[in-house]
């Protein structure tokens, strides 16, 4: 006996792990890195986060846009009267009709068919930087948002490795439950028989009958949680379907990861201080871009029109579509102009102001998160180290706990110690039977928590790969 209590808790320290035993029988087991693959090309929030990416390549595009000349065209037929006076008019922002036509002594109510065609090109050759300075701002924004989908691919791997493990510990500690419940019913067997033989007393049944069922309820409180993980990572992979997954152990529970690397590390590849820092710049390239919107610009400027009309230049009426339409008169145009809205100054002054605020903001949250994201890599560090130390010492539990239970069965079945004693070795060895599992995954979710902390996944997927 005690030659194998000597070599369990090397086997419990690599315990086999079998999970979903009757899914598997018609589900092919997905590993981690099968099932983040599955995540990242699923999930709905990281669609989204894409689609974001190609919007901003787009608003660059339009922004770009501004380099290239404008050219208007149009062509129209009309049928109106044609009186006028001598006099200026002011267009009120487009939406007073020209007045132009004929200045006689008396109003001629007849209408006439016209026409006009024109093209007019405008080309903003001098604009002091402002296309420039937009076009840089929409890149960043650009940038912004490919951080965004990249933080969120890290984030969301993080939370599914986790989901993973946490689904894992479950199913184990499940198994465990399994296994204490048929140890539970194997010695409430044993002790029944020897009640009804006489050689137990009868309150060793009821005793026994006690631990089977709290056994029970403890299988059937992990299989509660077991199935609550499950849906939580097919959430996360972003199909929920009926059957569920079925994940290797891989060497989660046959190995230990080794320490992590704790000297230089590089805070600034760490996605979510690069989303920051992508806030900061595009902050300060809007900024800049709302100071040169106050400039200038000069623009090129050309233009042709053509124009028929029912009025010849005698003040004669034709009233025919033809006459009306044909072109008569054909002008062109060309040409530099400029335009400075002086009154602007004050609103975009405030503008201005308003977005070196914003800046001032991008960069105390940016100071926030680092500062932030050490801490967690200092204390993810610290709780890896400890859980490192946790793993390797729960097997010496469970080597004592084995030697306890064995001991206190022979023991029992000898009639040397009571029931109640031999229920509290096995209380013992089941919760040591947890402990190792627990340690186990922790070490495993304390590394992911570094590599979280550190900004780099390949932390740990290189070493559940190694």
């Amino acid at each position: 006996m005690k030659t194998r209590g000597r070599y369990l808790p090397y086997i419990a320290a690599g315990v086999m792990l079998t999970m979903f035993s009757t899914s598997c029988i018609y589900a092919q087991q997905k590993n981690l890195p099968e099932i983040l693959e599955t995540s990242v090309q699923q999930y709905p929030l990281l669609k989204a986060r894409a689609a974001e990416v190609n919007s901003a390549a787009q608003d660059v595009k339009v922004s770009s846009s501004e380099y290239i000349p404008r050219l208007s065209v149009q062509h129209q037929y009309t049928y109106s009267t044609n009186n006028s006076v001598t006099g200026s008019f002011y267009p009120n922002g487009g939406t007073v009709i020209s007045p132009s036509g004929g200045i006689r002594a008396n109003n001629i109510y007849d209408g006439t068919f016209g026409s006009f065609t024109s093209a007019l090109l405008e080309w903003n050759i001098i604009n002091f930087g402002k296309v420039s300075t937009n076009v840089k701002a929409a890149r960043y924004q650009q940038d912004v948002a490919k951080a965004a989908y990249e933080n969120e691919i890290f984030q969301h791997k993080v939370r599914v490795s986790d989901a993973y493990l946490l689904l894992l510990i479950s199913s184990k500690l499940a198994f465990i439950q399994q296994s204490n419940l048929e140890r539970a019913q194997h010695f409430r067997e044993i002790v029944e028989a020897g009640v009804r033989s006489g050689m137990r007393p009868g309150v060793d049944s009821a005793l026994a009958h006690a631990e089977y069922t709290k056994a029970k309820l403890l299988l059937m409180e992990s299989d509660r949680n077991q199935q609550a993980q499950q849906y939580r990572l097919m959430e996360l992979t972003g199909i929920l379907e009926e059957t569920p997954i079925a994940i290797d152990s891989m060497k989660f529970y046959t190995a230990l990861p080794e320490r992590a690397d704790t000297a230089g590390v590089n805070w600034r590849v760490n996605p979510v201080l690069r989303l920051y820092r992508a806030r900061l710049s595009t902050t300060q390239a809007r900024s800049k871009a709302i100071g040169r919107s106050f400039l200038p610009s000069v623009s090129l400027v050309g233009a042709a029109w053509a124009r028929g009309s029912g009025v010849t230049n005698d003040d004669t009426y034709r009233t025919d579509f033809a006459s009306g339409t044909r072109y008569q008169v054909y002008n062109y145009l060309v040409g530099i102009s400029t335009r400075w809205t002086l009154s602007d100054f004050v609103s975009i002054h405030h503008r201005y102001k308003s977005e070196r605020y914003k800046i001032t903001r991008d960069e105390a949250l940016y100071q926030e998160q680092s500062i932030k994201i050490q801490r967690q890599w200092k204390e993810a560090s610290m709780q890896y180290d400890v859980a490192l130390e946790q793993a390797r010492t729960a097997p010496v539990q469970l080597e004592a706990a084995q030697q306890a239970y064995y001991q206190a069965s022979a023991r029992y079945k000898s009639g040397l110690t009571d029931l109640p004693t031999l229920l509290q070795s096995i209380v013992t060895l089941n919760r040591a039977e947890a402990d190792v599992a627990i340690a186990y995954s922790n070490a495993w979710r304390s590394l992911l928590m570094v590599a979280a902390a550190r900004g780099d996944i390949a932390l740990f997927l290189n070493a559940i790969g190694n």
